[in-house]
């Protein structure tokens, strides 16, 4: 992973976030790109007779705020021994992320994010969520949610790169496995110089705290998942265990809904 995207706004949940990148960039010989948005479109409004209204002094203003923020951004990188660039624009974050998401290899966003799930499913990107901590580079022990489908299938496979090194276990809840068997995750993995361990998770109440459960006792630095839930339709794609999941402020998280 060696393209790093990083989404940037001004909460506290940002530095975890930047830290992340640049421990990644460090261990993959990487590029570290940060997105600055100003949404514009905010500005506009519509009267009932369908006439727009935009607040130009306000988007002239929001506009100078943000170009400072960027320029505020690209000193403190500069002072890394990281390759960067600030990009800005002014789309809201999905579609801004969805768009530079095209050519990297992992977007990083921190858990809780309210727009992880539409994000997810606007890219083929996956997405590193980081709780309030950096996640530390490279990875030393990680966990892998495995119900045989092919979301989680399509995690795995996104989450080679971070694994290589690491102590891995794959999770399987015992009244769910899929029919892929877990033991062909871990022939995978092995394929790839990842050595895994498959664990059989008792269900000690609901997926979602079982999941967490196993990886907090296994002390993962990282989780790694399909998106998806039990709703097939778009909207309720995260309705389910994967929301759950990111609720939880525990373990960072890699989250592929493709």
């Amino acid at each position: 992973m060696r393209s790093i995207l990083v989404h940037a706004d001004r909460t506290t949940a940002m530095e975890p976030r930047l830290e992340t990148a640049l421990a990644l960039a460090r261990s993959t010989n990487g590029h570290v790109s940060v997105l600055v948005e100003t949404p514009v479109a905010r500005f506009t409004a519509v009267d009932p007779m369908g006439m727009s209204y935009v607040a130009a002094d306000a988007i002239r203003e929001s506009l100078d705020r943000d170009d400072a923020w960027a320029r505020e951004i690209e000193a403190r990188l500069a002072r890394e021994d990281v390759p960067f660039d600030v990009i800005r624009g002014e789309e809201e974050p999905v579609d801004g992320l969805a768009d530079a998401a095209r050519l990297a290899d992992v977007v990083i966003l921190s858990r809780g994010c309210d727009f992880a799930g539409t994000l997810a499913l606007a890219t083929r990107c996956p997405l590193l969520l980081v709780a309030g901590v950096p996640v530390p580079m490279p990875v030393s022990r990680a966990c892998i949610a495995w119900d045989g489908g092919d979301e989680a299938a399509a995690a795995l496979r996104a989450s080679v790169p971070l694994l290589r090194g690491a102590d891995v276990h794959v999770l399987t809840i015992e009244e769910e496995r899929g029919a892929f068997p877990s033991t062909a995750a871990l022939r995978y993995l092995s394929r790839h110089g990842v050595n895994a361990e498959f664990v059989a998770v008792e269900r000690t109440g609901s997926t979602t705290e079982s999941l967490s459960a196993a990886a907090a006792r296994l002390q993962a630095e990282l989780l790694v998942l399909g998106a998806y839930g039990r709703s097939r339709m778009r909207e309720f794609l995260f309705g389910g265990v994967t929301r759950n999941l990111l609720a939880d402020s525990g373990t960072p998280a890699l989250l592929v809904a493709h």
